[in-house]
């Protein structure tokens, strides 16, 4: 007979996972990262978001996996990243929101005028 444990929940986003839940979720993944199946016992290892909070993930046990710190981590945090902004980006267009440009024309040392490029 197995004994259920109940999943771990942060209490905020910036709540970490602490070891032992760490290490539950290192065993369910079978050691090894999920994204090049390296041996994670050997390396160095973080507990990545599956779905990252930015994205609307949650910080919960069933979100989090282990990724080498090194491609693997890094590049899904770089893609992770990309998504958010694409997301926000479609956000804003879909109300109508224009992008951050504060001024539209300017002049140079010479005098002449400069004007932005018009946003389509």
């Amino acid at each position: 007979m197995t004994r259920s444990v109940e999943e771990w929940i942060g209490a905020t986003d910036d709540s970490r996972p602490p070891a032992h839940v760490r290490l539950r979720v290192l065993k369910r993944f079978g050691g090894h990262c999920p994204k090049c199946t390296r041996d994670l016992s050997r390396n160095r290892w973080d507990c990545d978001h599956i779905v990252a909070l930015e994205n609307e993930g949650e910080n919960r046990e069933s979100n989090l996996q282990p990724l080498c710190v090194s491609p693997c981590h890094s590049d899904k945090t770089r893609a992770d990243r990309k998504l958010k902004v694409e997301s926000d980006n479609n956000q804003k267009r879909s109300f109508g929101i224009k992008g951050n440009r504060s001024f539209t024309q300017w002049r140079r040392m010479n005098g002449d005028r400069v004007y932005a490029p018009r946003e389509r």
